[in-house]
């Protein structure tokens, strides 16, 4: 992991969803790698530069506690427990919380399992099929204005944005006389 991004996107709770402006407070940090073994079809897609990032990038450990107490400022301020929204989930949490337990005492800041898929919720509220339940299949009033860029913080936003949009999303038109399952 070459870099990571993390914005705030609201809270939810009993008594509904309390969206905040995900530009508005967010966390970004680039990290020094730490083997010399990556996909360099990865790479190209980042745009980083992997001997710039070694030269200048963050100590791993001290970009994952400032991430740790920012998160940890964040919810407190909304007085939440931080949940870790992301689409796909699965590849951002592995990446993230191997980071946290391998870099950090305190460990990851969502704990083992406070986290949420986009792609699950959506194919949840949508009665849709996991393999049918892509951005690129989901209707348009759902997705974010902004360029999928692949720099961390933008597709962080672009998720932040993807969520709040779901939450207060009615889901699709029901046809007469069927379920889920028709």
């Amino acid at each position: 992991m070459l870099s990571f991004g993390m914005s705030a996107c609201g809270a939810l709770d009993g008594d509904g969803f309390r969206p905040v402006d995900p530009a508005e407070t967010t966390f970004y940090a680039e990290l020094k790698p730490i083997s010399d073994a990556y996909v360099p079809e990865a790479l190209a897609v980042s745009g980083l530069d992997r001997e710039r990032l070694a030269a200048e990038g963050r100590e791993p450990s001290e970009a994952m506690d400032a991430a740790a107490d920012w998160v940890r400022a964040v919810a407190a301020s909304v007085e939440a427990s931080p949940v870790l929204v992301a689409y796909p989930l699965g590849f951002d949490w592995m990446f993230l919380y191997w980071y946290w337990t391998r870099f950090t005492e305190a460990g990851s800041p969502f704990g083992h399992s406070r986290h949420l898929d986009i792609k699950t919720a959506y194919a949840t509220k949508a009665g849709s099929q996991i393999i049918r339940s892509t951005k690129s299949q989901m209707p348009a009033e759902l997705l974010s204005d902004r360029p999928h860029t692949h720099n961390a913080l933008d597709d962080a936003i672009e998720q932040a944005e993807l969520f709040q949009h779901l939450v207060r999303w009615g889901g699709p038109p029901r046809r007469p006389g069927k379920d889920l399952a028709g």
